[in-house]
């Protein structure tokens, strides 16, 4: 299939079934950007996505990844993108959209995905590096989500967690445009943690000093592994946290043990692996990765309960790594209000959506409308609760 992007008449969209049809070093230099390559959107994390049997047609995940030809037969933008056949693994819910149109009779699945599976993480998706051009390539890719939707019949066409440049790309296409929120922590220039904890009002300070004592009371103690020091008996440990997370939230857990050593040979750099030990065996972790900038908490589990460890090893020492390297941000994933409590501010994320049916799109619309006003309530009634110190003497500081 190659559809047509009326947008610009030299180039084709072509849809790759496996991000294996294109080479790794082509991909990531599109992928990268200002700061550096997201480790998401990387070659290594996709491909063991695919390769695992993480994200395949058996899991509703049918690799559809759009591919920007520049007419010379090279690769000028691309999309990692999904054939859907649920809303699962998005973080972005549309289950009341796919309900609705069902029971007036359309078929909502199978939809079109631009996201990164199980991973609610802000980062690019219409992916055309920093070559000269780059608006005229973001428009045409937009332009292959629209033509790919229309000549396939699928239902719609997604893309969630969105940067600027790519959010408005596709409004500016007629897009849908919704927000949702999550908590980030941004580093503003902190040298260290105290740094960070003197801006901090004394009694939130307070707190959080005695909750990262109490959290490596009984003897606890945390290591970070990345690059060379991942291991297989690391990863055992982890992934059966991760499966006892994952079977009590989300009934099933997405990913399979496979997945985290492919990432761990393929991408160890971009990994932060953060684990607790108590009398010389692991009884607890959470699991990052970096790139761009940023820190990206993901999955977090746990064979023993300890008051606080899991905020030590999920949100405090993702803030420690963030300013012993300069980071900017530390994403800390999908919801979960008690991250304000530890510096971690609300912050709007953004998604896209181009619906083909008329009347489910005008639908959508209105909803999406109130939706963006609650959020933006809701974010300004959170900020006023942040643990910063306000104006006012903090005479114990």
């Amino acid at each position: 299939m190659e559809p047509e992007t009326p947008q610009d008449s030299y180039a084709t969209i072509r849809v790759a079934e496996t991000i294996s049809a294109v080479p790794a070093q082509a991909w990531d230099a599109l992928a990268t950007g200002p700061e550096g390559l997201n480790p998401f959107v990387s070659h290594a994390f996709l491909s063991s996505l695919e390769d695992s049997g993480a994200a395949t047609r058996e899991t509703g995940w049918l690799p559809q990844h759009l591919l920007l030809d520049d007419g010379n037969g090279r690769v000028g933008g691309a999309i990692p993108a999904y054939l859907k056949s649920h809303s699962q693994g998005e973080y972005v819910f549309d289950h009341g959209w796919a309900d609705a149109f069902e029971r007036a009779g359309g078929r909502y699945y199978p939809k079109l995905q631009a996201s990164i599976p199980f991973t609610p993480a802000t980062g690019p998706r219409l992916l055309v590096g920093w070559q000269e051009g780059a608006q005229a390539r973001r428009a045409a890719l937009v332009g292959g989500l629209e033509a790919y939707a229309n000549q396939t019949g699928v239902s719609s066409a997604h893309a969630t967690f969105l940067e600027p440049q790519d959010r408005t790309a596709m409004e500016a296409a007629g897009f849908l445009a919704r927000t949702d929120q999550q908590f980030h922590f941004v580093n503003r220039g902190y040298s260290s943690y105290d740094d960070f904890l003197a801006t901090l009002a004394s009694r939130k300070r307070k707190g959080l000093k005695r909750e990262r004592r109490e959290a490596l009371a009984n003897d606890i103690v945390v290591e970070r592994l990345s690059g060379s020091s991942l291991n297989e008996a690391a990863w055992d440990a982890f992934f059966s946290f991760y499966m006892d997370t994952g079977s009590r939230k989300w009934g099933r857990p997405y990913l399979n043990r496979r997945l985290f050593s492919l990432i761990g040979e393929r991408m160890p750099q971009s990994i932060v692996l953060v684990m607790a030990k108590r009398q010389g065996r692991y009884v607890a972790g959470a699991l990052n990765f970096v790139g761009a900038g940023r820190i990206f908490g993901r999955y977090w589990g746990c064979s023993e309960d300890h008051p606080f460890l899991h905020f030590e090893l999920c949100y405090h020492q993702a803030i420690d790594y963030a300013i012993e390297h300069g980071l900017r941000i530390v994403e800390a994933g999908a919801q979960g209000e008690h991250k304000l409590a530890r510096g971690y501010e609300p912050t709007t994320t953004h998604s896209a959506h181009y619906i083909a049916h008329p009347g489910l799109q005008r639908a959508i619309a209105d909803y999406l409308e109130r939706e963006r006003r609650d959020v933006a309530h809701v974010q300004e009634i959170l900020s006023a609760h942040t643990p910063f110190r306000k104006d006012e003497d903090d005479k114990e500081r």
